[in-house]
């Protein structure tokens, strides 16, 4: 279970550990995941390095995967591949029996590389474009969530012009705040996503009379890192109304698309877990007869990743203890767009038995938002000293770019006390590949 801290207060190094059972600091080797010392990761991958934990991501999707069948609801389990879509991680959920939720033609290609089959694949997202909808169709994706008219008219129109069926869901915005950091919540009116609420029953009523489109059931998704249950009870209060009312009126609704958005505990604070949105679900759903989908994405795979840093340098400005990693905002652009909080601990047990002090931990990038944590207590920290940036798995390799022309880090999967490489570390040279020179500026 998470140590609860005080809302103004920081958990110790110790605490993080001791929250998360798939780390463990050893008294020689130092900080481990799973069975693998990170100095040995670190010694061979370098740093920075994504370290993800093979276990943990199984044994979240099995815990998840428990706590829904013992309500006794259909409920099918759809991985939201934008929160780490490599194929090593791809194919370890696709094991555990989850198919994906993708929201690109890049996401789809992905999927189907790793194995998973287009009818356990839900195609998400706002903006889908024609090629995009046409690939979907040809590859008989098992379900197309819809989020306005004029995506339903194109698909109309694509669907019969190619002699295909797509399956439809229509994702509504039921107008509920998930609390939640404002760039991450998508089920307000005022959000991008969905239908409008007063617009869904008409329009649901028109999906049966178009060419090329089988309705399926509604679909829905207020937000991500949600912390509390109480949206999730007015989102799905809300859509079960509507099944009940389209029903009523003589449509088939046959499935609820219930999204993701269950948060995961970065500073242990309090969360709920996977029995407690399974009550939720079940107290919404219980007697409508509807098979739900659950896109889960962050919290699957966020506690089993962590950022391996080196320290470069350590100096003070100003009275601020910096400590400098080789690791930027290029590599975990969290904090610097979200404002997010993420443990950080040493990676040599020596170094965390020090006591601690503040210190601002930052990067090398020219930006003063290259920033992982201000006024941090962290042990005295020597040039090449290593930490590890924890709760990464989720939103950090897959939204790291080159800025700075600094090149992507490498990845490595731990499973017990195996571990390799999976991605390799990117060659400065391949920054430039594919650039060209035209002939009159030559």
């Amino acid at each position: 279970m998470p140590l609860c801290i005080p809302p103004d207060a920081d958990p110790t190094g110790a605490e993080l550990i001791a929250a998360r059972p798939h780390i463990r600091m050893h008294a020689m080797d130092g900080l481990l995941i799973e069975d693998v010392p990170l100095n040995r990761v670190a010694d061979v991958a370098g740093t920075p390095s994504w370290v993800y934990s093979a276990a943990t991501m199984r044994a979240r999707a099995r815990g998840l995967r428990t706590a829904l069948a013992d309500t006794g609801l259909d409920v099918s389990l759809h991985y939201a591949m934008k929160a780490n879509d490599h194929l090593a991680i791809l194919r370890i959920l696709r094991s555990e029996g989850l198919g994906a939720d993708v929201v690109s033609g890049g996401e789809l290609d992905r999927a189907l590389t790793a194995g998973i089959a287009p009818a356990h694949i839900v195609y998400s997202g706002v903006g889908k474009s024609e090629h995009e909808l046409r690939r979907a169709l040809g590859e008989g994706v098992g379900q197309i969530n819809v989020e306005s008219t004029e995506e339903l008219d194109m698909l109309s129109g694509l669907a019969d012009g190619m002699g295909r069926t797509a399956r439809v869901a229509l994702r509504v915005n039921p107008d509920v705040d998930a609390e939640t950091h404002a760039k991450i919540s998508t089920g307000r009116a005022r959000d991008k996503f969905g239908i409008p609420w007063a617009d869904a029953a008409a329009l649901y009523a028109r999906v049966a009379t178009l060419p090329g489109i089988e309705p399926v059931g509604l679909a829905t998704h207020i937000g991500s890192q949600i912390m509390s249950l109480t949206p999730f009870r007015a989102a799905y209060r809300r859509v079960a109304s509507l099944v009940t009312e389209l029903r009523a009126a003589g449509h088939t609704v046959r499935s609820v698309d219930c999204g993701g958005g269950l948060g995961v505990p970065y500073r242990n604070e309090p969360a709920p877990g996977p029995a407690g949105l399974a009550g939720v679900l079940r107290a919404a759903f219980h007697n409508l007869d509807v098979q739900l989908l659950l896109e889960p994405g962050r919290w699957l795979v966020a506690p089993a990743g962590v950022l391996l840093c080196s320290v470069v340098l350590t100096k003070r400005n100003g009275g601020t203890r910096f400590v400098v990693l080789d690791a930027a905002m290029n590599d975990l652009v969290r904090p610097a767009l979200y404002e997010a909080w993420h443990g950080i601990v040493p990676v040599s047990a020596a170094d965390a038995a020090r006591p601690a002090e503040p210190a601002d931990i930052v990067g090398p990038v020219c930006e003063t938002g290259d920033t992982f944590a201000r006024g941090r207590a962290l042990p005295p920290l020597a040039r090449n000293a290593r930490v590890a940036i924890l709760d990464a798995g989720a939103y950090g390799s897959v939204m790291s770019s080159t800025y700075n022309a600094r090149p992507l880090a490498a990845e490595v999967l731990v499973d017990g006390e195996r571990w390799s490489v999976i991605r390799a570390r990117q060659s400065a040279k391949a920054l430039w590949q594919g650039e060209s020179i035209p002939d009159f500026i030559a």
